[in-house]
């Protein structure tokens, strides 16, 4: 007979979360493999000896991880979602009989204690710092890419600079933001040299690419281990090309001296292609497989490219497509990081490709004094391995990928630079959350003990696990 279901209510359950969480349940990996014990004794000069308890702050932190993992991006819908999600609440400690934090308490925490403490960025280097040491990430074939995030301020927000004093006293964005120009006293090109700022968001910055509509936004930098997909650097910069490249230094030099990372390789796109950035790899034994783009030395595209002049390093002149020669001349006098190399009326007045070199009476190439760099970094993009490391980089475009549609980062949600290197921390932490616990619920060969720093990531159940490296997990 067909049966049918009555709803009703018991007065008592015998329940307990402990049963309900499946074994591989993302969040019960990363509990098992995870210690999150740091964070207490990171804040613990932010707390007083005496008064009421307050909220545990590693439970807050385990909280916004929930987020992160599963693209929650406002809190006060977290709090509703814990609520009721039964895995969420025992990862996070909270019972049923236990009062989960207000929604406020995060904002007050992530401007106070949190921020002082740095401990977004602790929590990234710290799981950096285990992947490196259970063997996950190689470090020695690298990719780098910036990714333009949208601000969450309108374009209509912006006015002109001079007039952002006479609003401060009615918008508080604006009156932190000159008091931060003021104590900081920046003077380098950062996002608050625009002609017009967003009194919104002062430090978001006026993007545009290709034919897509000018946004307000940041960038997000990664800098990714090819073998392993693992972040091992990631930076929130104002979203000017320039700032990629000057980013992806520092990250760099940070892998180097805090991660011991010395990679051989690094790919990259276009972006990239500089002739100082170019130089500098060099100078940190780095070969570079970046495609590089056409050099029109009269920014005229109608006209011959340096790539099309050959270099005599023997003379120190260049040889046009008709074989007249470009003596060099010296240091260009407005542009002191330049040479100038140039021919002569004569030479060029019959020159049958005349109209395809110049539209002047001679021609001349001013050439960067780091052209060699470029010229070598040309030559390896006609190697068969410029085309894998090519192919490698894209997997930084996937972790982008990733950021936008799982977490939910294609808009910011706070605002300032300082709040928005915030999310991209926590999001890159928990992108390499996943292929962490990952690796290490995977059974691998035993590896001798090592000395791993203490009260950070527990590496336990490492005695029967082999190597494997996951490139893209999803989330369970």
């Amino acid at each position: 007979m067909m049966g049918q279901h009555t709803r009703s209510e018991s007065l008592f359950y015998y329940f307990r979360l402990e049963d309900h969480v499946p074994e591989n349940h993302l969040l019960r990996l990363i509990d098992r493999h995870v210690s999150f014990d740091f964070v207490r004794e990171k804040l613990r000069d932010s707390y007083s000896e005496t008064g009421r308890p307050s909220i545990d702050p590693e439970v807050l932190l385990r909280i916004l991880l929930i987020g992160y993992i599963y693209g929650v991006t406002s809190e006060r819908k977290l709090v509703e979602e814990l609520r009721m999600h039964l895995a969420w609440r025992w990862f996070t400690g909270l019972g049923f009989d236990q009062e989960i934090p207000h929604h406020s308490t995060f904002s007050k925490n992530r401007h106070g204690r949190f921020q002082e403490s740095n401990i977004f960025k602790e929590l990234f280097e710290e799981i950096v710092q285990q992947c490196v040491t259970v063997g996950l990430v190689q470090g020695d074939h690298l990719s780098v890419d910036g990714s333009f995030v949208q601000a969450d301020a309108s374009n209509a927000s912006r006015i002109p600079r001079e007039q952002l004093t006479g609003v401060a006293h009615v918008k508080q964005n604006v009156r932190e933001y000159l008091d931060d120009l003021e104590r900081e006293n920046l003077d380098d090109a950062q996002p608050h040299q625009q002609d017009k700022v967003s009194t919104t968001d002062p430090d978001a910055t006026y993007f545009t690419k290709g034919e897509h509509a000018p946004k307000l936004g940041y960038f997000d930098n990664y800098l990714i281990d090819n073998s392993s997909c693992i972040i091992v650097g990631v930076e929130a910069t104002a979203a000017r090309p320039s700032q990629e490249v000057a980013s992806a230094q520092r990250m760099l030099s940070s892998c180097a001296n805090e991660l011991g990372l010395r990679p051989k390789t690094l790919a990259a796109d276009t972006g990239y292609g500089k002739a100082e950035f170019l130089a500098w790899l060099e100078t940190q034994e780095i070969s570079s497989y970046i495609p590089l783009r056409q050099h029109y030395p009269s920014g005229d595209r109608r006209y011959y490219s340096i790539d099309d002049f050959a270099y005599d390093p023997d003379k120190n002149s260049y040889e046009c497509p008709e074989g007249k020669e470009l003596k060099y001349v010296g240091i260009k006098p407005a542009v002191n990081r330049s040479h100038l190399y140039r021919s002569t009326e004569a030479k060029c007045r019959n020159c049958p490709r005349k109209t395809e070199c110049t539209g002047g009476r001679y021609k001349q190439l001013v050439i960067h004094v780091e052209e060699g760099a470029r010229q070598r970094a040309l030559q390896r993009t006609r190697e068969p391995a410029f085309f894998r490391h090519q192919r490698e980089r894209r997997k930084v475009e996937a972790l982008f990928g990733e950021l936008k549609n799982r977490i939910g980062l294609r808009r910011v949600r706070l605002r300032r630079l300082k709040h928005v290197r915030e999310q991209f921390l926590m999001a890159a932490a928990v992108q390499n959350l996943k292929r962490l616990v990952r690796y290490l619920g995977t059974e691998r060969p035993p590896r001798p003990e090592s000395n791993n720093r203490p009260l950070q990531i527990a590496l336990r159940d490492l005695t029967s696990m082999r190597a494997f490296t996951l490139c893209f997990a999803v989330a369970l």
